[in-house]
Parts: structure tokens; sequence; C-alpha cells
């Protein structure tokens, strides 16, 4: 390619002059490249005693050996404490004492009273409701359905020794009264 150079002067030869000139290039780069400035534009170095702060180490130190002699000395505080098993007698032997006990104690047994005295009315209170009215008015429906009906259902239920469903047991009945006779017909319990 160093035909296509083109030297700032004539040459007779443009391959060597080429090589040259690159030569001197590459010198010129080398000396820019390590030159020193004449002005020293450096900062101020920082003295030795600002960059180490010592009174900074000092005070930490300081704090630190204050730390250490604390330490030091609730621990043997703590061995002497662990050793002798403490020598303060605070285990209090006399019970507990209420200042409003008495009327706690009032207050429940008038509660108390007042419980059993409504525990009594309502024992003692008759009901208003009277059952063998009940009974004999569903005994009246059932005779009156099985009337009606083309096949009875009161028949179904209590032959066969079962229970009839509305009832429950045989004890049941007999502990409400009622006998265990119905429509002339009598069942038992297996």
């Amino acid at each position: 390619m160093h035909k296509a150079y083109q030297p700032l002067k004539p040459a007779t030869n443009k391959y060597l002059q080429k090589k040259w000139d690159e030569t001197r290039y590459e010198h010129h780069r080398n000396k820019v490249s390590t030159a020193r400035p004449m002005v020293d534009t450096k900062g101020m170095r920082t003295p030795a005693h600002i960059q180490l702060k010592l009174k900074k180490l000092q005070l930490q130190d300081e704090r630190m050996a204050i730390i250490e002699k604390d330490n030091h000395l609730l621990s043997s505080k703590l061995c002497d404490i662990v050793r002798s098993k403490g020598l303060v007698d605070h285990i209090n032997h006399y019970p507990e004492k209420s200042l409003n006990a008495d009327k706690r104690r009032d207050e429940l047994l008038q509660v108390t009273r007042q419980n059993q005295a409504i525990y009594q009315r309502i024992t003692a209170c008759q009901s208003d409701y009277r059952r063998q009215l009940w009974v004999d008015d569903w005994e009246r429906v059932e005779r009156r359905r099985d009337d009606i009906a083309r096949y009875p259902q009161g028949n179904n239920c209590w032959h066969d020794g079962q229970s009839p469903s509305v009832w429950g047991s045989m004890q049941d009945l007999t502990s409400w009264g009622i006998s265990p006779e119905l429509h002339g017909r009598t069942w038992s319990m297996t």
C-alpha cells in the first residue's frame, strides 16, 4: 500500500519515505506518553498525624477500657452470687390478704340464695298445659284418620310388637302415664 501513500515532501522512494514517517511518528507518540509536566500540579500530601487520627483512637481505647472494667466487675459479682447462693432472704411466709374478701363472700352467698329461691319457684310451679288432654285429642284424631283412610295406618304401626314412632319405647309411655292399650289392641315390647 506504499504506492497510495502521499508524503508531505517529494520523495524518490515512497516505500522508504512511508517507513521513515511511521518510525518518526511512533517515536513522537512514545515521547508524548512519557512526558512529565514541568509544574507540580499534585495536591499537598496529607500529614501522618491527620491520617491516623490518634485522638480518636485514644478515645476509643479509653472507652473500651471502661467497658472491660465494668464487665470484669459484673462478672466477679455474678461469680460471688453463684458461689454464695445469695445472702438475701426474700421468701414471704404469710398468706395474701384481700381487703374486700368479706364483701365478695357476702355477694356470693346472696347470689346463691337468690338462685335457690328461683329454683324452688321453678320446681314448685305446675304446668298450665294438661298433657292428658293432648293425648286424648291425639287418640281421637288417629281414630278419625283410621275411619277415613282406605288402609288404616294405626293398625300397621301397632302390630308385630313394633312401638309407634311418635311415642318411643314402652318405658317412656308408662313413665308418662300412658297405657299401652290403644284402640282396643295391646302391644308388647321385645
